[in-house]
């Protein structure tokens, strides 16, 4: 069917319309062997990064600072969260070890007299001081 055929057929809109996209279609390739001139002609694939950058070096740059303080401050909160944490567990073994100490000199107040219960105290207190040294 030619345009012309198409043209008596259709409307006098889309008759326009059709025109307008036939002007569109660049011809000076000639006639498709596989006759689909409704198809958009491939070009070649161009790499992007091979051209010439447009940008300037103090955007570069003032990206770059921009992101470097991300990075920062990124480091700065996982930091803290992670200290909130060591912290949350340094507590909880110390809890533990003064309910373990606790615990372990019920046991012995069992065996043995108050007055001898302090002697031990002041004496582990004083050992853990020298080695503390």
């Amino acid at each position: 069917m030619s345009t012309a055929e198409q043209s008596s057929n259709s409307t006098p809109v889309a008759t326009d319309l059709i025109d307008q996209e036939l002007l569109k279609k660049n011809y000076t390739q000639g006639k498709r062997v596989s006759g689909r001139d409704w198809k958009d002609s491939k070009t070649a694939f161009r790499v992007k990064s091979f051209c010439v950058k447009k940008s300037s070096w103090d955007k570069k740059n003032e990206v770059r600072i921009r992101e470097k303080a991300l990075r920062e401050k990124l480091n700065e909160l996982k930091q803290e969260k992670e200290d909130e944490r060591k912290q949350r567990i340094d507590t909880i073994k110390q809890r533990r070890a003064d309910k373990e100490e606790k615990e372990r000199y019920e046991r012995l107040s069992a065996k043995m007299t108050a007055k001898k219960i302090e002697r031990l105290k002041r004496r582990e207190k004083r050992n853990k001081l020298l080695k503390e040294r």
